[in-house]
């Protein structure tokens, strides 16, 4: 793995060239994201929901949900087609392990550049919220690696399915059956209690619930320590079972 941090250059030079085309979704998004749901829809919560959503004001609420969404639907793109293109279409994969980099340094450099990725648009989304008054800056930095953490929840798994795939034809259905349904009912809008009985124990075991519940509890100051370790068990498990079959799939797919 020592070759890892020549991948994540190689990333960041691509990114120092393209990052322009990302400003919509990395900063104007999250600003028209809070502005149409936190403060306009958040207005009539507040004003018909008497001490607003779970004792605080719908923005409040919200934007920690939108913090977790966010990095999952960050780490989702960043997952699927760069990672087909540098596979597939580009073969950069491939023009890296004819070098002394190999595929688990292309495994583990991939990994560092979405922790780099998901850091940068939590970054600018947390304070997208500091500046709503949604968090204060503490709490803001507070949730940062908890959104990246459940950003690579999604982006290790992703990843390691994408590399067993010749073309993109799967990936409207991970968006389509997966991350949408998970932006809906997972806890973003309002608290999974209010979903049928049998739904509430599938959200339990979601990255994305568990996302949010954990920012959410750093943005309300109502962290409790036990529901905050079965969050952090969640995601962790998530993210090292990712990694692990990106070990194998990566190597599986590269060297042959």
């Amino acid at each position: 793995m020592k070759h890892s941090r020549r991948v994540l250059e190689h990333q960041l030079l691509v990114y120092r060239r393209t990052w322009r085309g990302g400003l919509f979704t990395t900063f104007l998004a999250p600003v028209l994201f809070l502005l149409a749901m936190g403060v306009g829809l958040g207005t009539f919560v507040d004003q018909s929901t008497a001490g607003g959503m779970e004792g605080v004001a719908y923005l409040v609420f919200l934007a920690p949900g939108l913090l977790a969404s966010q990095a999952m639907q960050t780490a989702a793109g960043e997952a699927m087609y760069p990672i087909m293109s540098a596979i597939t279409w580009n073969r950069t994969f491939q023009s890296m392990i004819s070098t002394p980099i190999a595929a688990l340094d292309v495994v583990f450099g991939t990994a560092l550049w979405m922790v780099v990725r998901l850091a940068i648009v939590s970054t600018a989304f947390v304070i997208v919220m500091i500046l709503f008054g949604a968090t204060d800056v503490l709490r803001g930095m507070a949730m940062i690696p908890i959104a990246v953490l459940t950003g690579l929840a999604f982006a290790l798994p992703i990843m390691a399915f994408t590399v067993t795939r010749k073309g993109d034809a799967s990936f409207p259905a991970i968006n389509r059956f997966i991350i949408t349904p998970l932006f809906i009912f997972s806890g973003v809008f309002f608290p999974v209690t209010q979903l049928p009985d049998f739904l509430q124990p599938i959200a339990f075991l979601t990255p994305l619930w568990n996302g949010v519940a954990l920012a959410r509890a750093i943005a309300l100051g109502a962290l409790d320590p036990g529901l905050a370790a079965y969050n952090l068990t969640v995601l962790v498990v998530y993210c090292a079972v990712g990694l692990y079959a990106a070990t194998v799939t990566f190597p599986r797919r590269l060297v042959q």
